[in-house]
C-alpha cells in the first residue's frame, strides 16, 4: 500500500515504515505530523483511489526523526572582463521522518447537499 501527497510543497510517494528526509517541518522531534494532502492511494494493483483534486477523508501520519542540514554548495558568480567575483555557499535544511500510518477514509465532512425550494 502506498499513497502520493504533499509534503512540506513537494508530492512524495510514502509507504507504511518509511523514512526519508523532506525539505524543514515545523514540528519538534519525537512528534507526529499528518499530511492531509493526499492525490492517489493504491491499496493493490487494482484497488487505485485518485483524488479530485485530493482523496477525501485521506491521510498520512509520520512521526519526525530528526531535524539537520545539508552539505554545503558553492555559488560562483563571475563577469568576466569587469574585475566581479563573488562566492556564496548555501545549507539546505532538512527533517527525517518515518511513516506510520496511511488511513484511505476518515471522518471527513461530506459536502453540504442542494436543498431545492419549492416556489
Amino acid at each position: 500500500m502506498f499513497a502520493i501527497a504533499d509534503v512540506a510543497g513537494f508530492q512524495e510517494k510514502l509507504e507504511e515504515g518509511l523514512k526519508l528526509f523532506v525539505p524543514t517541518l515545523k514540528a519538534e522531534e519525537g512528534k507526529t505530523v499528518t499530511f492531509d494532502k493526499v492525490y492517489l492511494i493504491a491499496k493493490s494493483d487494482t484497488d487505485v483511489k485518485v483524488g479530485t483534486p485530493t482523496v477525501a477523508g485521506a491521510s498520512v501520519e509520520a512521526k519526525v526523526l530528526s531535524h539537520g542540514r545539508g552539505d554545503k554548495i558553492r555559488v560562483f558568480k563571475m563577469k568576466r572582463r569587469k574585475r566581479y567575483r563573488r562566492t556564496y555557499g548555501h545549507r539546505q535544511g532538512y527533517t527525517e521522518i518515518e511513516v506510520i500510518k496511511i488511513k484511505s477514509s476518515g471522518a471527513a465532512k461530506a459536502a453540504p447537499k442542494k436543498v431545492e425550494k419549492d416556489a
